[in-house]
């Protein structure tokens, strides 16, 4: 494709152009390139939107987790991304998000892995602490969730009553407490013990059942329950 390095998309032939491919073929004919190029929409002086995508995603370790934790700053570091250019891939990675959170929202939480997957895209990508709890109906289907505090690199503050407070409002029956580790050591700290433990024996004197503690890493979780911690 060098003979294109200097034109716009609609200025390829028909077969370089990533949305003649995209209605030709189909959107999984498309390489993570060629979806990044879309949203370019044009590229440099001597890259193609392209080649232009496959220098970002290069950047990253071709990992679109690790692409997914970077801001508009870090992506304006990498030659011929400007702001426009920044936030336009921002946004498409929180929109891939969000509808994933709402696909999964319609789940009942009755496994750690329904609970990882609704919440990583949520937490994962993070580089400080939040502390987060699902409120549940008796049969596990999601009631509400709410963050409960968002802390530094190695830790957050939790209030036992706030939590308690949202779960006799929304009339819960279970709880599940989920918060992310920056550093991508998803092993339970002592501390996560304790505070755990805390939470369940207040939640107990209001009938309400700790069913969970959720660890969110990048692309790992440690579930308290799945291990015996919650006994």
């Amino acid at each position: 494709m060098n003979e294109y390095q200097n034109l716009t998309i609609k200025d390829w032939a028909s077969e370089d152009r990533p949305r003649e491919k995209l209605l030709a073929k189909g959107i999984a004919s498309l390489s993570d390139a060629e979806l990044l190029a879309i949203l370019l929409a044009t590229g440099t002086k001597n890259l193609s939107a392209v080649d232009l995508a496959k220098q970002i995603l290069a950047s990253v370790g071709n990992n679109l987790h690790v692409l997914g934790k970077q801001t508009v700053n870090d992506l304006k570091k990498i030659n011929g991304i400007g702001e426009a250019k920044a936030i336009a891939i921002i946004a498409a990675l929180e929109i891939g998000r969000r509808r994933k959170r709402v696909d999964l929202e319609r789940e009942k939480a009755n496994s750690s892995k329904v609970v990882f997957e609704l919440f990583q895209p949520i937490l994962g990508d993070l580089p400080y602490e939040e502390f987060w709890v699902i409120y549940l109906n008796r049969s596990n289907g999601i009631i509400g969730k709410e963050r409960i505090s968002s802390g530094g690199t190695v830790g957050t503050v939790i209030d036992v009553k706030i939590i308690l407070k949202h779960g006799i409002e929304k009339l819960s029956a279970g709880l599940i407490l989920v918060h992310n580790h920056p550093s991508g050591n998803f092993k339970p700290s002592e501390n996560d013990k304790q505070i755990t433990k805390k939470i369940k024996d207040a939640a107990i004197l209001m009938d309400i059942s700790t069913l969970d503690h959720i660890i969110i890493g990048d692309t790992k979780y440690y579930s308290f329950a799945d291990e015996g911690l919650l006994t």
